[in-house]
């Protein structure tokens, strides 16, 4: 939608400036010419500063992106323990950091990134 906001703003912006540029030659159209002309401008602007414009971002709104994770085939969940101290950990003590999950052990405050080993 953006693609096309910008095509038609460079078409309203380009016949505009032909319009006010015509309307000085010999013979030319006046002030109607010109008020066309700024006037097809002034929208050609207009449609580039709304297609600019940020979408809202739902972070802002109190929302939290959502991740989901898709295990492959039969996965048994096993508990979770700290590597420095052995304390249980719970899936709240899991948290998104930069894309990795991070661990934030609540007995000994120790984080860590967790790492996927090999199942064989």
């Amino acid at each position: 939608m953006r693609i096309i906001a910008y095509i038609a703003a460079a078409i309203l912006i380009f016949f505009g400036v032909l319009f006010i540029w015509g309307s000085g030659g010999a013979g030319g159209g006046g002030w109607g010419w010109v008020l066309s002309g700024s006037i097809s401008v002034l929208i050609g602007f207009g449609l580039i500063w709304l297609a600019s414009r940020k979408p809202a971002d739902d972070t802002a709104k109190g929302k939290s992106p959502t991740y989901t994770i898709d295990l492959p085939g039969k996965t048994k969940i096993e508990a979770m323990t700290c590597k420095n101290c052995g304390g249980s950990l719970t899936p709240d003590n899991v948290k998104m950091v930069a894309g990795a999950p991070v661990v934030s052990c609540p007995f000994c405050n120790t984080s860590y990134q967790l790492t996927e080993e090999p199942k064989w």
